[in-house]
C-alpha cells in the first residue's frame, strides 16, 4: 500500500468528499493548512503537521493546537517567500509519500489557485504522483504516454495545458476531439474540455510537462 498524505488549505472543501479522503484507510498523513485547520478542528480530526503563518484561521483553533495537542506546529512569519500551501507541500516531500492530495487548493481567488499548480512540479519532480483535487476536479502533471480509461476516469472531460513551454508531437486518441502531431502552445484553448469517444483514451507528446485536468459537472 502506497503512502498518501493529504494536505487540507484553505480553499473550498467540500465536506462529503473531503471527508471521504481524509477517513479512507490509504491516508496516513494529513497536514492542515491555516484556514484548512479549521475544517479538521470542526470534524474533530487530528492532523499529523500543521503549517502556515496563521493570518487567515480562527485564532481559538489555532491556540487550540497550539496549546492543547502534541501536533506539530510551523508557524511562519506572513512576510515570506512561499505559500502556506507551498511549505505544506514541500514538508510532504519530506515524509517519503508516494501520493499526495491536495485538497482545499481550488475556489476563490484565482491567484491562489494558479500558485498551486504550479506547486505541484515540485512533488512532481520527486517523483510523487500528486493531484490538486476538490469534487469536480483533479490536476495532475505528466511527462509521459498517460492512458485514460473511461470507466476509472475522475469525469467525462479532460483538458491539456503546457505548463511552461511548446509541447511537441502531441497525440490524442480515443477522444471525441483525436490530434496527431499537434503542438500544443500556451497561447490557445484548443486542447479544453475533451472528451472520452472510446473506452480508453491516449496521450502522448515528445518532450516537456502537461498539466492534465480531469473534470466533471456538478
Amino acid at each position: 500500500m502506497s503512502k498518501r498524505i493529504v494536505i487540507i488549505s484553505g480553499g473550498d472543501l467540500d465536506e462529503e468528499f473531503t471527508l471521504s479522503i481524509l477517513n479512507a484507510a490509504e491516508t496516513n498523513y494529513v497536514i492542515g493548512v491555516d484556514k484548512g485547520m479549521e475544517f479538521l478542528y470542526k470534524h474533530n480530526i487530528m492532523p499529523s503537521y500543521i503549517v502556515g503563518d496563521f493570518d487567515s484561521v480562527d485564532a481559538k483553533v489555532a491556540d487550540y493546537y497550539r496549546k492543547e495537542t502534541n501536533v506539530p506546529v510551523r508557524e511562519y512569519n506572513p512576510v515570506k517567500d512561499a505559500s502556506d500551501t507551498e511549505i505544506a507541500v514541500r514538508l510532504a516531500t519530506t515524509l517519503g509519500c508516494e501520493q499526495l492530495f491536495i485538497l482545499g487548493a481550488t475556489g476563490g481567488r484565482i491567484d491562489h489557485l494558479w500558485a498551486n499548480v504550479q506547486t505541484l512540479y515540485i512533488p512532481f519532480r520527486a517523483g510523487i504522483d500528486a493531484r490538486i483535487m476538490d469534487r469536480q476536479n483533479c490536476i495532475r502533471l505528466i511527462e509521459d504516454k498517460i492512458v485514460l480509461k473511461k470507466n476509472e476516469a475522475y469525469g467525462p472531460y479532460f483538458s491539456l495545458f503546457p505548463l511552461a513551454q511548446d509541447i511537441f508531437g502531441l497525440n490524442i486518441i480515443g477522444a471525441k476531439y483525436p490530434l496527431h502531431n499537434h503542438t500544443m502552445t500556451p497561447y490557445d484553448s484548443l486542447c479544453v474540455s475533451n472528451q472520452f469517444e472510446e473506452d480508453e483514451v491516449s496521450i502522448s507528446f515528445l518532450s516537456g510537462i502537461v498539466i492534465l485536468m480531469e473534470t466533471r459537472d456538478k
